[in-house]
């Protein structure tokens, strides 16, 4: 049997010219290497370095970013357990990143999905992925609450309540996060309608393993399930971490979306030099 392969290590030169920038999105930090500083690491072993708190900086993701040519901007994306997924919010403070693209509208393929980036007066929108397989599913389990279900990329469990604050969510989350007809698992969003198209959302992430301040992802596809059995098309999310963002989009009969956009305030936080020591 073969032995499990080890983190790739930088070399010491690469380790100490490499520069992260930092940006964030509703809430969300995250991390952005340009993929020529990295040499043959992988983004997975930076990822599991550079994220996690109490011991580095405590980032809700990793990008790695191709430099910009004539086709598509090349994102690709780590949770902070070495994981790979699709992140909206982290896609959108990619733009905030110094070297990325110029324009109002800017085509992007992050881990895998083709995506719109626009710059807005409300800060970055995305165009989430869509076409076959993406869209509301049913949802694969039974529960004591109104729910919804959807692909965006990954998956999103929505479940309405009547209080998001009452909600002990590491408690209530990851059972529902592990559970066995979701083979991989899912992402946990619990959302509370306040008014005609206005929530309140709260979200448990995989690859985080825990909640996060605005899970993108889960927004959308809570406005869209909401959309299917609220009415409105556009919705407003109040976050955990207190940055509104806003969803608009088409959905079809069959629980397909089009033009799905997700907006909110995106921040350029800064650059910093890792410590070599990092990967003692």
């Amino acid at each position: 049997m073969r032995a499990p392969a080890r983190p790739s290590t930088p070399s010491a030169a690469a380790r100490s010219r490499l520069e992260l920038h930092l940006a964030s999105a509703a809430g969300n930090v995250f991390g952005y290497l340009w993929a020529d500083q990295v040499n043959s690491c992988f983004g997975s072993d930076y990822a599991k370095v550079l994220c996690p708190r109490g011991r580095a900086f405590g980032l809700d993701g990793l990008f790695l970013m191709q430099s910009p040519g004539k086709g598509p901007w090349i994102l690709e994306h780590w949770d902070t357990d070495g994981s790979k997924s699709f992140c909206s919010n982290g896609s959108r403070a990619a733009l905030a990143a110094p070297g990325a693209p110029e324009g109002a509208l800017v085509e992007a393929i992050s881990s895998g999905e083709r995506i719109l980036l626009r710059r807005d007066d409300r800060g970055v929108g995305i165009r989430m992925p869509e076409g076959e397989g993406f869209g509301l599913r049913p949802v694969p389990m039974a529960t004591d609450l109104p729910a919804g279900f959807g692909w965006v990329g990954n998956p999103q469990l929505v479940l309405r309540v009547p209080s998001v604050v009452a909600v002990d969510l590491p408690l209530f989350a990851p059972p529902l996060r592990h559970h066995p007809a979701i083979p991989g698992g899912t992402n946990v969003n619990v959302v509370e309608v306040i008014a005609p198209g206005e929530a309140r959302i709260r979200s448990w992430e995989r690859g985080v393993e825990g909640e996060t301040l605005c899970c993108g992802t889960g927004c959308a596809v809570a406005a869209a399930w909401l959309a299917r059995t609220e009415g409105p098309s556009a919705w407003r999310f109040h976050t955990a971490g207190g940055e509104d963002v806003s969803v608009e989009l088409v959905l079809d009969a069959g629980g397909a979306w089009r033009d799905l956009w997700l907006s909110g305030p995106v921040r350029r936080l800064g650059r910093v030099h890792p410590d070599p020591s990092l990967w003692a």
